[in-house]
């Protein structure tokens, strides 16, 4: 999967019209420089070559030719310097080293540097909105659970229903603009903003928790739609078996029927909703970010974009595929904790 998302990426940006050194340089550069730029770049050579010496930076065990600069298999001193050579054949070395991600185009910067720096504010907003999404829609999902075809049970699927349908750049836009202009003198929210901001006084950089709010729930509102209706419905589906039934003929509290019965062996849809919406929201966060002004991986893959800056937005897109894969093994493992009947087959 990870190789399919680089190629396809790789690709479009390859078929796609625009010269990252002519926007580098600008409209008014002589061709001469644009030829050097593009030389530096690697952008002279074909798109297979670059694909392939693309191909070869990115992965753990490369192969390197030493003496032919034109060679895909080119070792390049200066990146890979700290590598580990498994053994020589020749002029080949066959290298285990940590993945390269390349140079950004606009500021030279290497691409990890640049994504570690944002990474943790998205990981922050997303972990915010998925615990956000998590907390309130299990709960409103149990009470929609025990009173089924109630008035509280029909709004809530109403609103569940209407959440899920909005996406997030509008959601984005109607929160920002009612909660952070309309109710700013009430909420004293901002409408764009940071984790943490530079104090004017001169106190360094200051924790502004209250930054997090509006992109945390306007992330959460379509995670949150989801999880209200999948607990619903895996609560009724569990509470109509006979092990719960039993149960009550038995005399056990309700609360301990819910808690320790049927909510347990409801956890398994949710948990996968959760954990498959939590490797999305570090996707989706690209609309949120850049309308809350939030600098994580979403406001810099805009930008790159805007600028052209193939290598930062490839980075970041195999950073997020990344994650989405191991969240997905995590959450298979997971299994078998929640519901004894997996880790039985």
């Amino acid at each position: 999967m990870l190789w399919g998302v680089v190629s396809l990426v790789f690709l479009l940006f390859n078929v796609l019209p625009g010269d990252p050194a002519r926007m580098m340089l600008g409209q008014r550069a002589d061709l001469e420089t644009v030829e050097m730029i593009r030389t530096e770049l690697g952008l002279d050579r074909s798109t297979g070559l670059q694909y392939l010496r693309y191909l070869n930076d990115l992965s753990p065990l490369s192969v390197y030719n030493h003496s032919d600069p034109e060679s895909y298999f080119f070792l390049d001193p200066v990146k890979y310097a700290d590598k580990i050579t498994l053994f020589k054949a020749g002029d080949q070395s066959f290298l285990l080293k940590a993945p390269y991600l390349g140079m950004s185009y606009q500021n030279r910067r290497t691409v990890t540097d640049m994504i570690a720096d944002v990474l943790p504010n998205t990981f922050i907003l997303a972990l915010a909105a998925i615990m956000f999404a998590f907390a309130v829609g299990l709960f409103i999902g149990i009470v929609c659970a025990i009173t089924k075809d109630s008035w509280f049970d029909r709004i809530s699927i109403l609103i569940s229903t209407i959440g899920v349908s909005l996406p997030s750049f509008f959601t984005a836009i109607l929160f920002g603009w009612f909660f952070a202009f309309v109710l700013s003198d009430l909420t004293h929210l901002n409408l764009t903003g940071n984790i943490y901001e530079i104090d004017d006084m001169g106190a360094g950089k200051v924790l502004q928790l209250k930054n997090i709010i509006l992109p945390a729930i306007t992330l959460g509102i379509r995670p949150l739609s989801i999880i209200i209706q999948l607990t619903r419905n895996a609560m009724l589906d569990v509470l109509s078996q006979d092990y719960i039934r039993t149960a009550r003929a038995k005399g056990l509290r309700f609360s301990r029927i819910i808690s320790k019965h049927a909510l347990r062996n409801s956890l398994n849809p949710i948990v996968t909703a959760v954990s498959g919406w939590f490797a999305s929201l570090m996707a989706g966060v690209v609309f949120v970010e850049y309308i809350f002004g939030w600098k994580g991986l979403g406001y810099m893959i805009v930008n790159a974009l805007n600028q052209y800056d193939m290598p930062v937005v490839l980075g970041s897109v195999i950073t997020i595929a990344s994650i989405f894969v191991l969240i997905n093994i995590l959450v298979d493992f997971s299994y078998s904790l929640l519901d004894p009947r997996v880790r039985a087959s």
